[in-house]
């Protein structure tokens, strides 16, 4: 079986500069930088994730749709978005319905440079104290750490060391899988030549299903939970279509700590 993630986040997204990738592939996961990038290529399995660090724009489309094909998707909010009053229905009403809430940094805070990924621009006391509010902040909807083991980096960038300092606060690192351009789903008329229209976004994903021997097995595809209102054309407008032709090429959909037990 197949296994693929769809990460939907939203909050400004820049794009990485170029960086020599620490890749190592396990049996069952592919890692970057010690993060898992990629679950198990065998099953035909998806799994949902959606970020935010405060928009949430896309949340009553994109929980009509996980309803309608009844599907538990996995969700990694910020302290900042945590904080917010009209994130609490939010929370709450994706707790009771039983998906996945995990940790995505406190303050939103960019870890290292985009220029030279190995230079750090917080030290372990800053990271950890980051990582450990966004918990205090889970705990008040009773989202224990042992709930969330996950965790997904601020601006979903990070390094080696950050991920050593996640594993020593008993949790794992994880981040999308790339190929796809899911996650141009961010960018803006204005932004020129990076901007990508969802239509176009959404045949990539079927391309990259379609044109890659494993498909998209194991694939943490990541779009937006919400995104400026200068960008009108909105990808999440698409996810029931775009699950729908997933569930027809075979896949199902679980959520993250499905695919990475």
């Amino acid at each position: 079986m197949k296994k693929l993630i769809i990460f939907i986040c939203t909050g400004l997204l820049i794009s990485a500069c170029s960086y020599s990738q620490k890749r190592e592939i396990t049996k069952e996961f592919e890692y970057i930088q010690g993060g898992i990038v990629r679950g198990d290529k065998s099953e035909k399995k998806i799994t949902l994730v959606f970020t935010s660090d405060g928009y949430s724009d896309g949340y009553e489309t994109i929980y009509a749709t996980l309803k309608k094909h009844n599907v538990k998707a996995s969700f990694f909010f910020t302290g900042n978005a945590y904080r917010m009053s009209r994130f609490k229905p939010v929370i709450n009403e994706l707790k009771h319905a039983g998906h996945y809430l995990g940790a995505h940094s406190d303050r939103h805070l960019l870890y290292c440079a985009w220029e030279k990924r190995d230079s750090l621009l917080v030290t372990k006391k800053e990271y950890i104290d980051d990582i450990e509010n966004n918990y205090s902040e889970m705990q008040k909807f009773s989202i224990a750490k042992t709930d969330a083991p996950y965790f997904l980096p601020a601006y979903e960038y990070y390094n080696d060391t950050i991920s050593a300092w996640t594993r020593e606060l008993g949790l794992q690192l994880v981040n999308f899988t790339g190929g796809t351009g899911s996650n141009a789903d961010y960018t803006v008329p204005g932004m020129g030549g990076k901007y990508r229209d969802s239509k176009t976004i959404y045949g990539n994903i079927l391309k990259y299903e379609n044109g890659n021997p494993d498909g998209l097995n194991g694939f943490i595809l990541l779009m937006h939970f919400g995104v400026d209102a200068e960008r009108t054309d909105k990808l999440y407008n698409l996810l029931d279509s775009l699950m729908t032709d997933l569930e027809h090429r075979g896949y199902a959909f679980v959520t993250i700590t499905e695919l990475l037990k």
